[in-house]
């Protein structure tokens, strides 16, 4: 009798404990699309992105996040007179911060620039500012 009542007792404490150190946590829920839209300056031209998948710290009224960003670069190529040029508007992809602050967005963003015939390929940074919806 006195097992079973020690048993008992210490199944009780072992869920009363679990449920004090492990509360019960808010619902979670994806989203699609964080609702911001960022313009920006990288390597003589802009972009234009509207975040992307993203892994954030939340503390109201802040916001930092790091994570993918799907962008339109916009930059004229400058090459010698006759020969082919790029799309002045490119789809990339690069990484970067996020910084939001109520509405206010500021970014970070880092994009590679491939290797060409002149020059070698490298990571370049940049500075965007925009709106949270």
């Amino acid at each position: 009798m006195l097992k079973t009542s020690k048993k008992i007792m210490c199944s009780f404490l072992l869920l009363l404990t679990l449920n004090t150190v492990w509360p019960q946590s808010k619902k979670t829920s994806v989203t699609v699309w964080d609702g911001m839209a960022i313009a920006g300056y990288v390597n003589d031209g802009g972009f234009v992105n509207f975040g992307g998948p993203t892994v954030k710290f939340i503390k109201k009224p802040w916001v930092f996040g790091f994570g993918i960003l799907p962008t339109m670069r916009i930059k004229e190529d400058k090459v010698a007179a006759g020969a082919k040029k790029n799309s002045i508007i490119t789809p990339t992809a690069g990484f970067g911060f996020t910084f939001i602050y109520k509405h206010f967005v500021t970014q970070i963003p880092f994009y590679y620039n491939t290797k060409t015939a002149t020059a070698d390929g490298k990571w370049n940074v940049g500075l965007g500012i925009g709106y949270k919806f």
